[in-house]
């Protein structure tokens, strides 16, 4: 019966690990050396006929001790100090696993290992198991060790086929212990790795409405009143007395109250692995935890959860995490859960996120006070995904690089040391602000000549054509030093670039491009990884024999290269190149000799690009999501402004009557039920208008837009109505397009999203407050 107890294969061996860590950090507690170290071993079955045998270095155990561990029902270890509940743990998972477990114990000095066997088939009516001893070959040898073989016919084969997923499982549960206390931890042969979590650094922090400094990660350390609790049943108790109020035990001793850890932001947004990871003594009990993002009434009823993280641009996912450590919260037999209707979690979950819901303008508007909790201060910094500095998101200039950053994360989990740190993912964070605020720059000097008319100078002056330029210093290409003797100046020989030092002075003058430095190949060609770098102020870019190119290879160790593009160079500046699309064109022939490929050259180029740039892909799906996401960015955007300025009422009024409808129906979708009645109370009506619609308000109210308070272009400021509508026009032209694709993404043909993908990128050059 036991064994019909809904325990995962990896939850079986969890709790046999358990027990060994549970004795090691008794033996830590005491302050004895222990010269042999801390290692448990799990031996995976080879075949269907094999076993599972799961050893440790620990201190062993006496035979009383034996007989009491594996007695069914009892548990000699503290409900609070523990990991295991040697006993009925310990039954549950031998029997789930396998029909025969043999127990093998010995400290050091003893003469023989002793232990017992439980035999499943041949156990009678009194369930008395056999004793069983094994000769010793060296009397300093201590630990103990479990055997269980005549597996189950379904356990056995995900033993033996998923090596690497336990592996995985356990270094994520055990993180903590493995890291901190030095345990370590074999499966298969094969040293398990703690699965540590991808976060920004300590230093990290973003600026919060301008003024309020949200730092990426916070420390949480809060100690809170000691308690009297039961050593058997775990459960606290409400008022003094000598016996346990839930199970009568006299076992009642003072605890430690604590609630510590840390919460933070990942490096990478990701649909699944966000959340908050809770521990108790060392153990993850919760992975990936997402309960703290829902806000519950206090005053509704069950089923009346209101989700509130993520929210905005959600189908992207999350990136808040943490862990927490709740030692003193009672757990559940299988330690997947929490006890939830314990008063000790929920007083936790208080102090992480508060009573108040995370949303400011929804606690406000509920008679809250605002929530002032560890998670809420995250929630307010690290909400929004937008790429730059100002959000810690990374992009290549134009939009955030969510599959970079993801495949940048998988790289840390595997331990490349390049990806170690946060470097990578701050240095394209500035790099897309870079690029973005040159774009503006650019835009703005194309309005403005950059050099005088010297000749008209000269004309205003009455200076004649022919006139010499006394004064002027002469630009050459040699350098003059006058004669020390007097005699007439010499001409110095001009120093001649090596290659390297060329190359050296474009990397200088360069800046790397995130999104196109990443590998680049196809599995029937290999990967080349490239660093792409944008040359901008030392150009031209010359090839070896001296000829001004657009894309330039230098081939570094191995599989390694660094190309440079030359954004000044004609063919993006008049032509309007891709960059991707010339890189790949000198990629191509390179892989092709490398693999000795026969693809022809636009084989080559169609195969790169679908493998390496996936995201690039031209389907209303990828085209759909980029404009719904510039949309929420401009409602958001609009709505902030709005409630700032005022103007919000005159607006809510010209909404037709179908306008209203559908943005009633839209929030009763995303779960503000409540908030119905109050809609146009405020600007926050905007964030649920259909696109169209919010095409329609930016034609009829273009000061409430306009003028740098969501799109930069002027408005009021100018005084001739056409150059007024024409600046209108810019906007709303690729507002119209980016709406409609929006909207109606599965319907356009290639040319529309083509189309739809450049007005993403111009409207997001319009936007203001980024200058």
């Amino acid at each position: 019966m036991l064994g019909e107890i809904q325990f995962d294969e990896w939850q079986c061996v969890a709790e046999l690990v358990d027990n060994s860590f549970d004795d090691f950090s008794e033996i830590v507690r005491t302050g004895v050396e222990w010269p042999n170290g801390f290692k448990v071993s799990v031996s995976l079955p080879s075949s269907a006929n094999g076993e599972l045998v799961v050893t440790d270095t620990g201190q062993g155990m006496t035979y009383e001790r034996l007989e009491r561990a594996v007695r069914a029902g009892w548990s000699g270890n503290d409900m609070h100090d523990k990991l295991g509940l040697f006993g009925m743990g310990f039954n549950v998972a031998t029997a789930r696993l396998g029909k025969r477990t043999r127990v093998l114990t010995t400290r050091s000095g003893d003469s023989e290992w002793i232990g017992v066997e439980i035999d499943l088939d041949h156990i009678k009516d009194d369930f008395e198991a056999t004793d069983i001893t094994e000769p010793k070959s060296d009397p300093s040898q201590h630990g103990t060790r479990i055997i269980i073989d005549r597996l189950h016919g379904k356990r056995v084969e995900w033993l033996r086929r998923n090596a690497a997923v336990l592996r995985n499982v356990l270094g994520s549960v055990y993180s903590w212990i493995l890291d901190a206390r030095g345990f370590e931890l074999y499966v298969g042969g094969t040293k398990v790795k703690p699965v540590r979590h991808c976060r920004w650094g300590d230093n990290r922090s973003v600026l919060y409405n301008g003024k309020e400094r949200v730092p990426a990660h916070i420390e949480i350390d809060e100690v809170l009143q000691d308690g009297l609790a039961c050593s058997d049943c775990g459960q606290w108790q409400l008022s003094q007395g000598d016996v346990c109020s839930g199970c009568g035990s006299d076992r009642l001793s003072v605890r430690k109250r604590r609630v510590w850890g840390w919460l933070g932001v990942q490096r990478y947004l990701h649909k699944t692995d966000y959340g908050i990871d809770f521990l108790r003594n060392g153990r993850k009990i919760l992975r990936w935890d997402k309960q703290l993002f829902t806000w519950n009434n206090p005053d509704g009823v069950p089923g009346n959860e209101d989700p509130e993280y993520p929210i905005d641009l959600a189908h992207q996912g999350g990136r808040i995490i943490g862990e927490i450590h709740l030692d003193h919260v009672p757990v559940t037999y299988q330690k997947d859960a929490f006890e939830y209707a314990d008063r000790s979690w929920r007083s936790a979950v208080e102090l992480l996120r508060g009573v108040a819901p995370l949303q400011p303008k929804r606690a406000e508007s509920l008679g809250y006070p605002e929530n002032t909790s560890p998670l809420a201060l995250l929630f307010k910094g690290y909400r929004r995904n937008d790429a730059g500095v100002r959000c810690l998101v990374p992009g290549d200039g134009r939009k955030p690089v969510h599959e970079d950053t993801r495949r940048w994360g998988h790289e840390f989990h595997r331990g490349n040391p390049d990806y170690q740190t946060d470097e990578r993912w701050w240095q394209a964070a500035l790099q897309h602000d870079e690029i973005k605020n040159k774009g503006k720059q650019a835009k703005t000097a194309a309005s403005v000549p950059s050099q005088p008319d010297e000749q008209a100078v000269l004309d205003a002056l009455g200076v004649p054509a022919d006139a010499p330029a006394s004064g002027v210093i002469p630009t050459a290409t040699q350098e003059t030093v006058p004669e020390t003797g007097g005699g007439a100046p010499t001409v110095a020989k001009q120093k001649t670039e090596t290659r390297s030092e060329r190359l050296a002075r474009y990397e200088r003058a360069s800046t790397r491009h995130s999104y196109l430095s990443r590998p680049f190949g196809h599995p029937e060609l290999g990967y080349l990884n490239v660093e792409t770098r944008l040359l901008k102020n030392g150009g031209p870019l010359l090839d070896d024999t001296g000829q001004a190119v657009p894309v330039l290879l230098d081939q570094r160790a191995g599989n390694e290269l660094m190309a440079f593009l030359d954004v000044e160079h004609e063919v993006f500046q008049r032509f309007g190149a891709d960059y991707a699309d010339l890189l790949l064109v000198e990629l191509a022939p390179l892989l092709k000799v490398r693999s000795r490929s026969q693809w022809n050259p636009s084989q080559l180029l169609a195969g790169i690009r679908a493998q390496s740039l996936k995201d690039s892909a031209l389907d209303g799906t990828t085209v759909g999501a980029e404009a719904r996401d510039l949309l929420n960015e401009i409602r958001s955007r609009a709505v902030a402004e709005l409630n700032r300025a005022g103007g919000h009422h005159e607006m809510f009024g010209r909404l037709t009557k179908e306008e209203r409808h559908a943005a009633e129906e839209s929030m009763i979708a995303a779960g503000r039920v409540g908030e119905v009645g109050a809609l146009g109370e405020d600007a926050g009506f905007i964030a649920y208008l259909p696109p169209l619609a919010l095409v329609r308000l930016v034609e009829t109210t273009p000061e409430a837009f306009l003028d740098g308070r969501v799109f930069r272009g002027p408005y009021t400021t100018v005084h001739s109505p056409a150059a007024r509508s024409l600046s209108l026009a810019r906007v709303t032209g690729y507002l119209a397009d980016v709406a409609t694709i929006g909207t109606f993404a599965s319907e356009a043909t290639v040319l529309q999203l083509q189309r739809a993908r450049l007005s993403v990128t111009l409207l997001a050059d319009e936007l203001a407050g980024d200058e």
